[in-house]
């Protein structure tokens, strides 16, 4: 089982997804490894862990996240393999990049190890993310365990990997367009006459209440859309606008265009 956890690669999402990791798990021992050692030493101190190397790392540690990008996996992976070659005992990797398969995360490695990736998005930060899951050659104890581990991001939902591109380019791309779309409605309500602070305060607070209700609901959203909508009233005059702007076939556009892009990665 994961008693030990090391993370190569401290960035913002390492970062994030190290911070779930200790509230789900206050008992496990946390390693940090990185290339530059202050971000390694700040998360230590922060989450009461050890800095190490990314050589101690892949030799010590039962899950090892890699927290790298997918241009520099090739790299990192090709230093470490001899040192995963030499070790007896089990251990799973765990990969946050774009576009790299399972597998080809087990090919970079050198050897047949058991293999977990994961699509997290930024509100991970806050507990309120989207974590996508699949898995090679992981017991199902070992998925138990690693979804509980992960549970303090927010939602953990195991995915065939074939659709793990279309899943990044909605909840892993859709924070940055829900952001344009928060700031979008902050601006009309600033040209109505609302401070800025008050226009962000209410847009924001509607979307999260929209989201919700929608999850809650059990509603499609046409349906909900149709029951905001009075006849002849100000709320279908706006989607008549949005509609004419064809916002949902640019909406519809940038999800595809993001997952063409993640086609590329690879």
């Amino acid at each position: 089982m994961f008693t030990t956890i090391g993370f190569i690669g401290c960035g913002n999402m390492g970062g994030a997804l190290a911070r779930a990791v200790r509230v789900s798990g206050p008992d496990t021992e946390l390693f940090f490894a990185n290339r530059s050692r202050s971000k390694a030493e700040a998360l230590a101190e922060e989450l009461v862990g050890q800095v190490q190397t990314n050589e101690w790392v892949a030799r010590n540690c039962s899950l090892i996240f890699l927290g790298v990008k997918p241009q520099l996996m090739g790299a990192v992976l090709a230093e470490l393999a001899p040192v995963l070659a030499k070790r007896t005992d089990r251990f799973v990797l765990l990969t946050m990049a774009a576009g790299l398969t399972t597998r080809t995360i087990r090919e970079m490695a050198g050897g047949e190890y058991p293999v977990a990736r994961i699509m997290p998005n930024t509100p991970c930060a806050i507990g309120a993310g989207v974590v996508q899951l699949c898995c090679l050659d992981m017991t199902d104890n070992e998925k138990d365990e690693l979804k509980s581990l992960l549970s303090g991001a927010g939602l953990v939902d195991e995915l065939d990997e074939g659709l793990m591109d279309a899943a990044c380019a909605v909840s892993g791309c859709g924070p940055a367009f829900a952001y344009l779309f928060l700031d979008a409605l902050a601006q009309g309500g600033i040209s109505c006459g609302l401070s800025r602070d008050k226009a962000l305060l209410y847009a924001a607070k509607m979307l999260e209440g929209a989201a919700k209700l929608a999850q809650q609901s059990g509603k499609d959203p046409i349906e909900l859309r149709q029951a905001v909508c009075s006849p002849g009233g100000a709320t279908i005059q706006g989607v008549s606008a949005l509609e004419r702007a064809n916002l949902p076939k640019t909406v519809m556009e940038a999800v595809t265009a993001a997952y063409q892009r993640t086609l590329e990665l690879k």
